[in-house]
């Protein structure tokens, strides 16, 4: 089996022999590992500067730098993320990674257009409008919905992309921003519905947030995503409790404590990714990964220590 095959596998929740899969949803230290500023933190002001020579240029590094990540690595999947970030653009960062590596790997994109935890500047103006204005915001969850799949559509058409990663984060370490009643009326069903249309047209979702979701886990699990991110540590999520819970609905990825890689001790490192593995795989459904990502400033020598455990202990018979 291919990488790609394996992910969804794993996503399909069906039995696999050999390793199990993995994945990170972002690997930042690129400059470390080869020396390549990593694409999210390319200007897009030089962009605009380039002649068309030298932004090919710019496209096929960027499709390099997310294979060589892959390839090093031993990803099953690439999340793409493509600067400048137009339809255009998205496309032809498709096609040159899919020309370099046919269907090795499992490609995706960010596909989120739920409401997430607001910023700073419009957590107070939110919270006024779900009391004040509480249709006008479902108005707005629900246009950006449709929006969403319009673009994906168009995505769908072209082929070559194999699902979504939906980034919104709901959830704080203490728990969701919304309340579970407030979560039900404001984001499940335009989660539900956002899902519903990635999958009728034939891609596979991976629903992403930090913090402590169980009391909207099972909303999230009726949303009907194939796997679920990051089941964050750091927030009181224990992997082995939701894969008794929902193991047998939904894939789980993640689990490994970020802050652990960053903060914690070798040893500590290994224990968080053994317990990970050693919950996750029983019956399949479980994708190797970090509760979060490779981040910025995080020591590679902890990412190869995690990946060490995996190579030794994370094998189907």
């Amino acid at each position: 089996m291919t990488p790609r095959e394996r992910f969804i596998a794993a996503l399909e929740r069906r039995p696999l022999t050999g390793r199990v899969p993995h994945f990170e949803l972002v690997f930042f230290l690129t400059m470390e590992a080869f020396g390549k500023v990593h694409p999210l933190h390319r200007a897009y002001s030089q962009w605009q500067q380039m002649e068309e020579k030298e932004r090919q240029l710019h496209r096929e590094d960027i499709a390099d730098t997310f294979i060589m990540t892959a390839e090093r690595y031993e990803h099953s999947a690439i999340f793409l993320h493509p600067n400048p970030g137009t339809l255009e653009e998205t496309i032809r960062l498709i096609d040159i990674v899919r020309d370099k590596t046919g269907d090795k790997y499992f490609l995706m994109l960010h596909g989120d257009a739920t409401f997430g935890i607001p910023d700073g500047q419009h957590m107070e103006s939110f919270s006024y409008r779900m009391v004040d204005d509480p249709e006008g915001l479902k108005r707005e969850a629900s246009a950006a919905v449709d929006n969403a799949l319009a673009y994906q559509e168009q995505l769908a058409k072209h082929g070559g992309l194999d699902g979504f990663a939906l980034c919104s984060d709901y959830c704080l370490n203490t728990g969701p921003f919304l309340s579970p009643a407030q979560f039900s009326e404001f984001v499940t069903p335009y989660l539900a519905r956002l899902i519903q249309g990635q999958r009728d047209m034939g891609f596979y979702t991976i629903k992403h947030t930090d913090g402590n979701i169980m009391p909207i886990i099972d909303q999230l699990v009726q949303a009907n995503p194939h796997a679920l991110h990051s089941l964050d540590p750091q927030a009181g999520v224990d992997i082995a409790e939701v894969k008794r819970l929902y193991g047998d609905r939904v894939c789980l990825i993640g689990n490994v404590n970020c802050g652990l890689l960053d903060t914690g001790t070798e040893d500590e490192v290994r224990e968080s990714a053994r317990y990970a593995l050693k919950h996750g795989m029983p019956g399949g459904g479980y994708i190797f990964s970090t509760s979060n990502c490779i981040y910025t400033g995080m020591r590679l020598s902890r990412y190869h220590a995690m990946l060490d455990v995996w190579k030794a202990e994370g094998n189907y018979s």
